[in-house]
């Protein structure tokens, strides 16, 4: 079988439905002398005879059905392939999968679908979790383009920004520090404070914030793992805490937690685009990384914050 070719097994294909030579050369725009020399040199090489040739037409052996049979398949598939490169070549088609920080999930949705509404046959897969599990996700291409704070360090990566990312110190209205203006980093040192995770964007920020000052770093009460569950925890009187303005919005608005005016806040990071950096994005992707990089920022939450 070293020698077969596409064109060997459409020759089959054309005789088997045509029953003669002729008619198959015919059809194929070819002599009917180089499709006899096909056939010969196919069934030489299988050892099988291909076409049972009595009666004055060719018909299939068993061995020749076994032959279209595969031929048919081999076309399906092709047929296939033809579709999905050509997709590839859509950009407004095809299939993306995007991964989301817990805490760019505030805002995710609204991008996303904004764009999903604009390009229907882009389907796309959205996987939220915190920054270590979506930084592992580019690293390992699970995912075409994350959506995350700065973007990771110890492996080449492409990224973008598409926005501004603030972060503030949270408390419950009726906390003493509520209504204070330019209030001392120093006097949180003495407040307890309820954190995100190791490895969590906003906990290397709290971490950042506090390091180095000569008084002890703030009294953390409490460590978890979820935007949500700090802010409820805030809320109740555990302690506060540090987090990203844009995890906020509607408990600002609605008076359940207030943004203290602390001075060196908000501290501004940016919100990032990501992909691998040896990652060949498709055109489905890139239409999808252009939308997020020049249209995303109008998708970030709207909330007041105290004056740097």
């Amino acid at each position: 079988m070293r020698r077969l070719t596409l064109k060997h097994l459409e020759t089959i294909v054309a005789v088997a439905q045509s029953g003669t030579i002729a008619a198959a050369a015919e059809n194929l725009n070819v002599t009917a002398a180089a499709l006899t020399s096909r056939i010969k040199l196919l069934e030489d090489d299988v050892g099988l005879a291909l076409f049972d040739r009595t009666g004055g037409r060719l018909r299939l052996t068993n061995a020749g059905q076994q032959v279209v049979s595969v031929a048919t398949r081999i076309d399906r598939t092709l047929a296939e392939l033809k579709t999905t490169l050509s997709a590839h070549k859509d950009k407004r088609s095809g299939r993306v999968t995007i991964g989301v920080t817990s805490t760019a999930q505030y805002f995710a949705p609204r991008l996303i679908a904004a764009f999903a509404r604009g390009n229907p046959r882009i389907d796309i897969s959205v996987t939220v979790g915190n920054r270590a599990t979506i930084v592992a996700a580019v690293r390992d291409q699970t995912v075409d383009i994350a959506l995350m704070g700065s973007p990771p360090k110890d492996f080449p990566v492409t990224s973008e920004i598409f926005g501004p990312h603030p972060q503030v110190v949270i408390a419950p209205p009726e906390h003493s520090m509520a209504k204070r203006v330019g209030i001392d980093k120093t006097e949180l040192c003495h407040e307890g404070f309820v954190i995100r995770e190791e490895g969590s964007g906003t906990r290397n920020v709290f971490d950042a914030f506090f390091g180095g000052m000569v008084l002890p770093p703030p009294r953390v009460h409490v460590e978890i793992g979820s935007n949500e569950t700090v802010k409820q925890a805030v809320m109740a009187g555990l302690g506060l805490t540090l987090i990203s303005a844009h995890t906020i919005e509607a408990e600002v608005a609605e008076g359940r937690l207030v943004i203290l005016d602390v001075v060196g806040l908000p501290i501004m990071r940016q919100w990032f685009a990501v992909r691998h950096g040896q990652r060949e994005i498709s055109p489905a992707a890139r239409t999808t990384w252009d939308f997020i990089v020049s249209d995303g920022r109008g998708f970030l939450p709207k909330i007041a914050l105290p004056k740097e």
